[in-house]
C-alpha cells in the first residue's frame, strides 16, 4: 500500500465506476496515463465497450475496489453514489481514497463525506465541465472540493483526465460551482435559443444571428459550440441529456435556497427545464430543449 499522503501515481491501481459517455473516455485517459484500471459499470455493454477499446472491465465490485488506492464514481446522481459506496465499503481498505466525479448533490455530498473520513476513508467531490470532447482528449474542468492534502494526493490522478484543476474550498464546493456553472450554461442556451427564434421571426438568417453573437457580448458556450452544430441542422446531439441538465439546475435551484440567497431567474430555469424534460423525456439530448420551446409558440 502507498505511504500516507504520498501521492498517488501510476502505476496505482484505481477504480472507475460507471463508464458511461464520460466515464469511459475519462478512465480511458487513466489508462493512457498508467494507472492500473478496473472499470466497472452495471450495464454489461459499457463494460463491453471499455474491455474492447483497451481497458480492464470487471464484473463485481470486490474485483473493482478490492486493492484500489484509489475509487471514482462516475454515476447518475447523489443517491445514486451514496448506495455505491456504502456497497463498497467492506471491501475498501482503510485510506483508500473516494473521489466523486459525478454531479451530486452538495448538501449530500457533505452529510456522506462526513460520514467516510469517520470511518478512515478519505473523500473529495470533483465534479468535471467540458462534454465528451473534452472528456476524451484529457481537456476537462474539473472542480474540487475538500481536504487539501487530498486533493493533493490525487492530484496526479485528476491531472490525466483534466487540464484545469479548480480548488474550490471545503467539501462539497466542488459540486455546489458544478451546479451554478450548469446554470449558468443552461440559462446561456435558453437565452442564446430565444435570440435565434426571435431573430428568425424577424426574417434574419439564423447562421447570421450566430456569427454576429460570437463576434459580440452575447457570446457564451451555446453560441459557439451548440446552435450551429446541433440546433440549425436540428441533429440535437450535443452529448448530454436535458434530464441531467434538469437535475444540475435543480441543484443550484436548492442550493440557493439552502443558503438564503434569492435566485429568481434560478428558479424559472430551473423550472423551464424539468418542463422540458417532463415533455421531451429525460434522455433528450439538451439541446433539443429548443424543441419545447418552440411549442410554447
Amino acid at each position: 500500500m502507498a505511504e500516507v499522503n504520498a501521492s498517488i501515481r501510476p502505476p496505482a491501481p484505481v477504480a472507475v465506476f460507471g463508464l458511461g459517455n464520460m466515464g469511459h473516455p475519462m478512465a480511458m485517459n487513466l489508462v493512457r496515463s498508467g494507472f492500473a484500471v478496473a472499470g466497472f459499470d452495471q450495464a454489461g455493454p459499457a463494460r463491453a465497450h471499455f474491455a474492447a477499446t483497451g481497458g480492464r472491465a470487471v464484473d463485481d465490485v470486490k474485483a473493482a475496489v478490492g486493492s484500489a488506492e484509489v475509487v471514482i464514481t462516475l454515476l447518475p446522481d447523489g443517491k445514486v453514489v451514496r448506495s455505491a459506496v456504502e456497497g463498497m465499503l467492506p471491501l475498501l481498505r482503510k485510506g483508500t481514497v473516494i473521489v466523486d466525479m459525478s454531479s451530486s448533490d452538495p448538501v449530500g455530498t457533505r452529510a456522506l463525506g462526513g460520514e467516510l473520513q469517520s470511518k478512515g476513508f478519505p473523500f473529495i467531490d470533483a465534479p468535471v465541465s467540458g462534454g465528451v470532447r473534452r472528456a476524451v482528449d484529457g481537456s476537462l474542468a474539473i472542480m474540487a472540493g475538500g481536504d487539501g492534502a487530498t486533493i493533493d494526493r490525487v492530484e496526479p490522478v485528476l491531472s490525466a483526465m483534466g487540464k484545469s484543476i479548480f480548488r474550490t474550498g471545503p467539501l462539497g464546493s466542488g459540486h455546489a460551482m458544478k451546479a451554478l456553472n450548469n446554470h449558468v450554461s443552461g440559462a446561456g442556451l435558453i437565452a442564446a435559443l430565444e435570440a435565434l427564434r426571435v431573430g428568425r421571426a424577424f426574417g434574419i438568417d439564423p447562421n447570421v444571428i450566430v456569427d454576429v453573437l460570437n463576434a459580440s457580448t452575447g457570446r457564451n458556450t451555446a453560441t459557439e459550440n451548440k446552435l450551429k452544430q446541433f440546433v440549425i441542422t436540428e441533429t440535437f446531439a450535443a452529448g448530454f441529456s436535458i434530464g441531467l441538465m434538469a437535475k444540475d439546475v435543480r441543484a443550484a435551484r436548492d442550493l440557493a435556497a439552502a443558503t438564503g440567497v434569492p435566485a429568481p431567474l434560478i428558479e424559472r430555469c430551473a423550472e423551464l427545464w424539468d418542463d422540458a424534460a417532463r415533455d421531451l423525456g429525460g434522455s433528450a439530448d439538451h439541446t433539443a430543449i429548443e424543441r419545447y420551446l418552440a411549442k410554447l409558440a
